[in-house]
């Protein structure tokens, strides 16, 4: 979200100042209280930031929040409109955020746009009190951004106005994720992670938190039937002991590496040492692993949810499978057979380059402002 701001600030058209409000409870213990020391603004890659706090109550909040946060950051946006005047308010996320923009923008007596990235919609979706609260702020929007036509659809079945929303595909930083050359890049990880990934050997990737919807635990029990396969999973959650144990139970505790919350530069090159990446995930919008793995000429193998479909449809992108050990075997088996060239791989995301994904977005908020003048 802050990269998407960033890459419109750095094109010019458009002046920036992003709300990030964070949530702190009455005592603030643990994660909280840095939390709470880490809410400070400032100049940030040629946005204004601003970090208010607003009172949280854990697992009970989440009804209120909407109106919590708006009543919070309403005096901040105000003294910053009267100002400088804002053209356009934008939420980019859809619960809490949506329903915040909607009603900061109705005390501003400005157009509005709200931007569904997936979860927002498939969890917040199910969640009946959430889902009203998004429906309604869809239904007030000047314009809505989905990033991919399956979730857009996904929203049409909420109950949100399907001619509202516009396709904004995530942004990629075609410098940073690249195919990198292939030769000593394991002996490289070796040596910066601690790991022990072969250099003859196919080597899988997995990235994303260590959840279940993730499916994690699939692919380390496909490893069995790929004899010789090392697996890196790159991520935290909560799954974490259960996928450890699983790896020890299977006698995999050699081939699964568990790589944790690495820095964003090093994962161009985990995923430009790996011959797959591997995403069993249950549901998803538009997942920035995907696009990020074949920018590196990593093919992906991936379930048919959210938009994958609309990133793998090409051979040379890799395989989309059934959530099921069996199918996940024989996807990574199909994607390594092909030996599909790196650069054929990563020619299947131009599109999603920072520089397109701005002048799109841009012009999309030209086009809502012009609506209401």
């Amino acid at each position: 979200m802050a990269r998407s701001m960033e890459a419109l600030a750095a094109q010019g058209d458009w002046q920036v100042t992003m709300i990030n409000p964070i949530g702190v409870p009455p005592l603030a213990f643990g994660r909280y209280r840095a939390l709470r020391r880490a809410a400070m603004g400032g100049v940030e890659q040629g946005v204004e930031v601003h970090r208010p706090t607003f009172t949280l109550i854990p697992r009970l909040g989440a009804r209120i929040n909407p109106g919590v946060i708006a009543r919070t950051i309403l005096p901040l946006v105000t003294r910053l409109h009267r100002d400088q005047p804002f053209d356009l308010v934008d939420a980019q996320f859809f619960y809490p955020d949506g329903p915040v923009a909607a009603r900061i923008a109705e005390k501003l007596g400005l157009p509005f746009s709200v931007k569904a990235r997936g979860s927002d919609i498939t969890y917040w979706g199910g969640r009946g009190f959430a889902a009203e609260q998004m429906v309604d702020a869809a239904r007030r929007a000047t314009g809505l951004l989905a990033v991919s036509q399956a979730l857009a659809e996904d929203m049409a079945a909420l109950g949100m106005d399907r001619n509202k929303i516009t396709i904004h595909y995530t942004g990629l930083d075609r410098e940073r994720f690249r195919p990198l050359g292939h030769a000593g890049l394991r002996t490289r990880l070796n040596d910066t992670l601690g790991l022990s990934l072969p250099e003859t050997r196919p080597v899988l990737a997995t990235v994303g938190a260590l959840l279940e919807l993730k499916g994690q635990h699939l692919v380390i029990g496909a490893l069995p039937a790929l004899p010789g396969m090392h697996l890196m999973l790159v991520g935290k959650g909560e799954n974490e002991r259960q996928l450890r144990d699983l790896a020890a139970k299977l006698g995999l505790t050699d081939r699964v590496h568990f790589l944790g919350s690495i820095d964003h530069d090093m994962l161009p090159l985990v995923l430009s040492a790996a011959d797959a990446m591997v995403l069993p995930t249950r549901n998803e919008g538009l997942a920035n692993a995907w696009v990020e793995s074949l920018a590196c000429g990593t093919p992906v193998v991936t379930c048919g949810v959210g938009g994958a479909g609309e990133l793998v449809t090409e051979p040379a992108a890799g395989e989309l499978v059934e959530r099921s050990i069996p199918a996940i075997v024989a996807g990574i088996r199909a994607v390594l057979a092909r030996e599909a060239p790196r650069e054929d791989v990563a020619a299947t995301v131009d599109r999603f380059d920072w520089r397109i994904h701005s002048a799109e977005l841009a012009a999309y908020y030209d086009r809502l402002v012009a609506q209401v003048s």
